[in-house]
């Protein structure tokens, strides 16, 4: 007579938990640097919309580049860019955008720095074309 038995090994359920166990610590890892890439690229979105509003509709028709930037003074770009993935609008302290005007007499100044923090990546910076 020969006796079957049937089921899994103690070895075998372990095994089985420890793959699982690796696996979602990657999915977890992956879905975490996915996160990070969007935020970082949702920045540079808005500092280059920033950028190109400036240099090609500010720029262009007042000859100078304004003191302060918000939805007011760069129309053409979506407001919604104005705030940083934190909340924070620019302008603020708490802001990861920063608006930094040089030369400035009467609220026209002569150049600008763009720049906002990533956190993959080191600071991303755009400044004036015009000098």
């Amino acid at each position: 007579m020969i006796k079957r038995t049937s089921g899994f090994t103690v070895i075998e359920i372990i095994f089985v938990i420890l793959i699982l166990g690796v696996a979602s610590v990657l999915f977890f890892v992956q879905k975490n640097d996915l996160a990070v890439a969007a935020r970082d690229q949702q920045r540079k979105t808005a500092i280059n919309a920033m950028y190109y509003s400036l240099e090609e509709v500010f720029y262009k028709a007042n000859n100078y580049y304004p003191e302060t930037i918000s939805e007011a003074s760069l129309p053409s770009v979506d407001p919604a860019l104005f705030t940083d993935p934190n909340g924070a609008k620019i302008g603020t302290s708490s802001s990861n955008y920063r608006y930094e005007a040089v030369n400035c007499t009467d609220n026209k100044c002569r150049a600008y720095t763009l720049r906002t923090t990533l956190e993959n990546e080191a600071d991303y910076v755009k400044t004036s074309i015009n000098k």
